[in-house]
């Protein structure tokens, strides 16, 4: 179950494969025959759980734009790469992948940020009490279970372990390994592996039970920041600019909802949505609910946000970083909810300089 440098590339190999299957073939959309534009946008959704795009067309910022659920998505590569090879309209994953994603020759860019990590949305690495893991260098050997990898749990561990001074052979010691999120507080109790990685219900869940405590957090770790973004193809945006400007407003929207908005009333929101879609979801965890985590004004993207992906791949050996052009990995063109605000919220700016 180790995870080595070969985990690593069969990820990436996977990434190219849908890079290849984009160049080498139409790709689907939900574009209408000679219309110019569509008035329905496929995605997949994630069980339990409202994502942006869902919240914002039951608040009726999608307009006339409707939302076609074709099922709910692994995780966040799973989802971009649906998006890339045309079998969904938009995906979102951790900056990470959607660099992986470009460098890998696929025609995607990114055009909101949808989830981040602030002071109540975080992702913390767990120990239990007792052990004896209280730095990166006790990690040497041992296990860490998260929910996918080449992605931002992995990201994570790998900025936690060299800012705690571990060679690149010692850091090759540490073994991700992929672990049903229902079945990692378990996982951890257990023993069959040193940390884990909670976020959101796991984690308040996990902590309320009591007898673990935090290794690190990315909130500690790099501060408040903008972690994922929501990507379209070249295609989708070429021939659906009106549609894909009322989806990325919207969305922008919505996150500036989820802000100002009492918590009380943003979960009953979202209990009242998950409900009536009617797909058998346990409503109980969203009282848990405390932020996406975006740090900029709508979801706006900025060019440190990717910047810091495009480095720290290269600098692993994952891309070759003369194949990735930073421009053109996003735009804010669609984003009208965000336009002239440049300013990150309060908490990011309080925060970009927390490294501990």
């Amino acid at each position: 179950m180790a995870t080595t440098a070969s985990n690593r590339r069969q990820f990436l190999s996977l990434l190219g494969l849908s890079a290849v299957a984009v160049g080498c073939g139409p790709v689907a959309t939900g574009a209408t025959a000679g219309g110019g534009r569509t008035r329905t946008i496929r995605y997949q959704g994630w069980a339990g759980q409202v994502i942006l795009p869902e919240l914002a067309e039951d608040l009726g910022y999608l307009e006339d734009v409707t939302l076609e659920w074709v099922g709910n998505t692994s995780s966040g590569p799973q989802d971009i790469q649906s998006a890339a090879t045309g079998q969904t309209d938009f995906g979102g994953a951790f900056n990470g992948a959607v660099v992986k994603l470009a460098a890998n020759n696929a025609p995607v860019k990114a055009v909101i940020s949808y989830y981040g990590a602030d002071q109540y949305a975080y992702n913390g690495f767990y120990v239990l009490e007792d052990s004896p893991v209280r730095s990166a260098r006790d990690l040497i050997g041992a296990k860490v279970g998260m929910n996918t990898l080449g992605a931002h749990a992995e990201a994570m561990l790998d900025i936690y372990l060299r800012r705690g001074g571990l060679s690149r052979a010692q850091i090759g010691t540490v073994e991700p390994l992929v672990v049903p999120p229902v079945s990692t507080e378990q996982s951890l109790r257990q023993k069959q592996i040193d940390v884990a990685v909670l976020g959101g219900i796991l984690r308040d869940k996990a902590l309320a039970a009591g007898g673990i405590r935090p290794l690190f957090t990315d909130y500690r770790l790099l501060g408040a920041f903008s972690a994922g973004t929501y990507v379209m193809t070249d295609r989708f945006l070429k021939q659906n600019p009106d549609t894909a400007r009322t989806f990325v407003t919207a969305v922008g929207k919505a996150i500036e909802w989820s802000r100002s908005t009492p918590h009380e009333e943003v979960v009953a929101r979202m209990t009242d949505i998950v409900k009536r879609r009617g797909r058998n979801e346990d409503t109980a965890p969203l009282k848990y609910w405390r932020s996406y985590g975006v740090a900029e004004t709508a979801g706006r993207i900025t060019s440190e946000e990717l910047q810091l992906w495009i480095d720290w791949l290269a600098e692993r050996g994952d891309i070759d970083r003369d194949r990735v052009t930073l421009s053109d990995l996003y735009t804010n063109e669609f984003n009208a909810a965000g336009q002239g605000a440049v300013t990150p919220s309060a908490a990011a700016s309080s925060a970009t300089t927390s490294g501990s």
